[in-house]
């Protein structure tokens, strides 16, 4: 899997007759890159007109904008299969469902080489679909490190193709419970708004006035615990925006318990709750087999480090 030993960086200047032009479309007029590539690299946070990250890549070019584009080094390495646990909660010969455990990288990235999700994949599988990206074979959707719950991996092209058009049509349905910090009013909402990369965090996602890309949750209450000032959601997403659920619920007030990025971390402390991850688990999976057209169900049940955490705040004593 050969890769660059360095970042590539282009700079680009928009000139007065080229404004208007949607910045995805002009850069892969003008760069070896495809349009699709461009688009990853904006949503990485990794395009910047006049030295802010772009947030959408159909944002307009203007005259004299300054247009930087970094590509990351990647490893030279090949990607081994390496016997690491899996939680395999469905399997056959098209695909393949796993409860992921936290702390688990779904695929190798820089800071990340091995003991990925992927290199257990290909200790478990003979076999997994062929993707775009060398790293990721069978790798459909993906769960962020600390996330636990439910993931689906293509084995054959035509599962892949199957459940990626039904990702990226948002046919599929995706349930999710968490903890979280106040006590949601009402208890049952839909939150929709314009997700994008966060104007001057490159690591964080926000919602947006202007740009990103329209993303819809649901939240539902389950069970409140009125002296932690906290409560458990289950949270269904109609869209599939990076870091959607947490950048939601933290732009409505109540952000996920553990939450590194978007959460409270003195409230965390203070609750007794200092354990490293964000409760957030993946429950449920609803899409069509790709061979039977027959609807899936996929659930994984909440780990025991999301129970104990429930427990803790059901007999929480303000001191």
């Amino acid at each position: 899997m050969p890769r660059p030993v360095a970042s590539t960086v282009h700079e680009l200047q928009v000139p007065p007759t080229e404004a208007g032009q949607r910045i995805d479309v002009w850069l892969a007029a003008r760069l070896p890159l495809s349009r699709a590539r461009i688009q990853q690299l904006i949503a990485a946070g990794l395009v910047t007109a006049d030295g802010v990250a772009l947030s959408s890549p159909s944002r307009k070019t203007r005259a004299g904008m300054q247009l930087r584009i970094e590509e990351p080094p990647s490893e030279t390495a090949e990607v081994l299969p390496q016997q690491i646990p899996l939680t395999v909660v469905f399997e056959d010969e098209h695909l393949l469902a796993i409860d992921k455990a936290a702390g688990i990288v779904v695929h190798p990235a820089p800071g990340h080489a091995d003991g990925t999700l992927v290199n257990a994949l290909l200790h478990h599988c003979d076999e997994l679909a062929e993707t775009d990206d060398a790293g990721r074979p069978g790798i459909v959707h993906r769960l962020d490190r600390d996330t636990t719950g439910i993931m689906v991996v293509a084995k054959t092209p035509a599962a892949l193709a199957s459940i990626a058009a039904q990702f990226k049509n948002d046919t599929v349905g995706k349930f999710y419970h968490a903890l979280v910090h106040g006590l949601p009013q009402p208890p049952e909402q839909r939150l929709e708004s314009a997700i994008g990369r966060h104007p001057r965090h490159r690591l964080r996602m926000a919602v947006l006035s202007e740009g990103g890309r329209r993303a819809v949750s649901h939240y539902r209450v389950c069970e409140t615990f009125a002296e932690a000032e906290a409560a458990l959601v289950e949270v269904r997403i109609e869209t599939g925006r990076t870091h959607q659920i947490r950048v939601h619920l933290r732009h409505a007030g109540y952000p996920v318990i553990g939450d590194p990025l978007y959460g409270r971390r003195r409230r965390d402390v203070a609750l007794g709750l200092n354990v490293g991850r964000q409760f957030l688990h993946a429950s449920r999976l609803v899409l069509n087999h790709p061979a039977t057209g027959k609807e899936l169900v996929l659930e994984a049940p909440l780990p025991l480090s999301f129970k104990e955490a429930r427990q803790h705040l059901r007999q929480f004593q303000p001191g």
